[in-house]
């Protein structure tokens, strides 16, 4: 049975770190948004891609635009806090009861 608990720790440690990044690709396309930045850079279209599918449709669904503001990248801030702070500790508790 520890085996399970080794391996639920690992995928809440991966997943961790996979949110962490994630929030960090975020902060940098809101700090992006600010500028004009080149859009054939290579840095710049990765971090397009890899943001956009996830704050389109929140955009889509959730259309908060103040001002000019867009409000898309707080509220998956938000999301992905709480996937840390929910989702994460309780694979890392359930794991640690295992062990």
């Amino acid at each position: 049975m520890y085996i399970i608990g080794y391996f639920m720790m690992a995928v809440a440690k991966v997943l961790d770190i996979v949110l962490i990044a994630f929030m960090w690709i975020v902060i940098a396309r809101a700090l992006l948004s600010w500028v004009n930045p080149d859009p054939f850079n290579p840095i710049v279209r990765f971090i397009h891609n890899v943001t956009e599918p996830i704050l389109y449709p929140v955009r889509r669904r959730i259309p908060i635009n103040m001002g000019g503001i867009d409000f898309s990248p707080i509220l998956i801030l938000m999301a992905v806090i709480f996937l840390r702070t929910f989702l994460v500790n309780s694979l890392t508790r359930m794991a640690m009861s295992m062990v």
